[in-house]
Order: structure tokens, then C-alpha cells, then sequence
């Protein structure tokens, strides 16, 4: 006897039962992570056959609520959390504004001396004193980034003295130094993350994530932090609203092979490489401000 009766008529026969499955998905019927019933008991729960709700469950896989693995089953995922990179809110604001409880753990704050990478984009000698932070970002008990952030020890000697699990980094520079973070430029592309990032972040050295990589500046103009943001590719994904030229350009890159690559990796569908290899492609975006 099927649980759910289905009602012949304009909507169809897999749509009522995707609608269906939705809700019941919507109400923790099956939490995050746990194995649907089989097909079969599928259909026997709403009295149709294996087609109809194959593709509902299809349905559902295309809006990322479930997972189908062969020999395996079909799996409750865990819904993205989408993020604006045009956005001026903190990292705990915006998951604020999403109805979820934002967490930092701060996992490292010491001195270090810049390593050419970190000393070329903060424009100080190689070997200078920074304060190197890194901060793994949380929210609903999920990883969602973790930060690594250098700055410049003698600039701003007293920067350890900041809460940096409860506070915002920006806000303490603001208040502290009166510096202002007014433009950010920053690389986007898919990589393999190294094993130590991956194991911080909960997921596979095999699953792609994305790092970001830049430059944050003060109303001056000058560097004031250079950081790398690894981001697990299954959790988030990055929306990106263009205007005017910014809008020909994005049109531009999706025209050839290697451009549309690195947009799609942007909403975190995959990358390539191997190892601690990074993807080929990468997008370079400049935007104001984000605490």
C-alpha cells in the first residue's frame, strides 16, 4: 500500500514525487549523510514505478540534495552555502544572514620571517618579521575556509594582542591603527589541496578545493595583508554579479576552452592536477573590501 498517493493530472506523475521527497528532505526526514531507502522501496512508497522515481531522485541530485553512487546508494549532501565575492559583510555576518552559527578557531599566530612569496606583494625585504595567522571558518559545525594571513610585524608590532577567534582582523587594524582596508585583489583557482590543509578542512586530498590567493590595501593604497584561503570544494560556492565591461569580459573568457574552466571552477565543480599541483586555470578579481 504506497504511503503517498499520487494524483493523476497536469503535474507529473516524477514531479510529485521529487516535490515530495523535497519536502520530507526539508522536514530531516533523512539528515546529512544518511542512505535513502532503495529504489524499489521507493517506488512502493509512492505505488509507481523505478523510472518515475529515478527521476526524482535525479531531480534532486541536479539541485545538489543528494548524491548517487553507484553500488552504493543515493546519499542525503549537505546544501552549499553560496557567498558573494563582491561582498563588504564578514565571514561571520554572512552566515549570520543565513541563519547559521558562524565559529573561528584560531590554529597558529607566531612570528615568521617573509619568505619571498609573502615579501614581493606586502613590498618588505625578504626575511622581515610578519605575524603569520591562520584561522579555520566554520558554520553549522562544517569547515567552510581556512585562512592563512601574513602581515607586517614592525607595521603593526602589537597585532597578537587581538582577538582573532572572536573579533574581526579589519575591524582590530581600524580601531588599533587606523587602517582601513579599502581594495582587495585576489587570484581564484581549483587545486588539490596538501594533505595537512585537507585534513583541517575534513576532506579528501581528491576532492578539489579552491584557493584564494591576494592582496588586501589601505586607503593609501599599500599592501597591508597577503593571505591564502583554501576553500573545500563541496561546501561553497562563490557568486560572482558583473556589470558593464566586467560582464563582456566574463562573455570574453567563456568563448575559449580555458575560460569557461575557470569559471566553473568558481562555483567549486571540480579542478585538475594531481597532488599538490594546481589547476591550470585561474581568475584574477579585484573588489572592495571584506572584514
Amino acid at each position: 500500500m504506497a504511503r503517498f498517493q499520487l494524483e493523476p493530472g497536469p503535474i507529473p506523475l516524477h514531479h510529485q514525487v521529487y516535490l515530495d521527497l523535497r519536502a520530507a528532505l526539508d522536514a530531516g526526514e533523512w539528515r546529512t549523510g544518511e542512505r535513502l531507502p532503495p529504489e524499489r522501496d521507493l517506488a512502493g512508497r509512492y505505488g509507481c514505478s523505478l523510472i518515475t522515481v529515478r527521476r526524482a531522485l535525479a531531480d534532486l541530485a541536479r539541485e545538489e540534495r543528494l548524491e548517487r553512487t553507484r553500488g552504493r546508494g543515493t546519499f542525503v549532501t549537505a546544501p552549499r552555502i553560496v557567498r558573494e565575492l563582491s561582498s563588504t559583510l564578514s565571514f561571520a555576518q554572512e552566515m549570520e544572514l543565513r541563519g547559521l552559527e558562524p565559529r573561528t578557531q584560531l590554529l597558529t599566530a607566531c612570528l615568521q620571517p617573509a619568505a619571498e612569496g609573502v615579501a614581493a606583494p606586502l613590498l618588505i625585504p625578504a626575511g622581515a618579521p610578519t605575524f603569520f595567522l591562520e584561522r579555520l571558518r566554520s558554520a553549522a559545525d562544517r569547515p567552510l575556509l581556512l585562512e592563512q594571513a601574513h602581515l607586517s610585524a614592525e607595521r603593526f608590532p602589537d597585532l597578537l594582542t587581538a582577538d582573532l577567534e572572536h573579533g574581526s582582523l579589519y575591524d582590530f587594524l581600524a580601531a588599533r591603527y587606523d587602517c582601513r582596508i579599502e581594495r582587495l585583489r585576489e587570484t581564484i583557482e581549483p587545486v588539490m589541496p596538501p594533505a595537512r590543509e585537507a585534513g583541517l578542512l575534513g576532506q579528501s586530498r581528491r576532492t578539489p578545493a579552491l584557493l584564494l590567493e591576494g592582496t588586501a590595501f589601505d586607503a593609501a593604497d599599500r599592501p597591508v595583508e597577503f593571505s591564502r584561503t583554501y576553500v573545500p570544494g563541496d561546501r561553497s560556492k562563490f557568486l560572482i554579479e558583473s556589470t558593464g565591461r566586467s560582464v563582456r569580459g566574463l562573455r570574453s573568457m567563456r568563448g575559449s576552452e580555458q575560460g569557461a574552466a575557470a569559471i566553473d571552477g568558481l562555483v567549486l565543480t571540480g579542478g585538475s592536477g594531481t597532488g599538490n599541483e594546481r589547476g591550470r586555470d585561474a581568475v584574477a578579481l579585484e573588489e572592495g573590501s571584506r572584514t
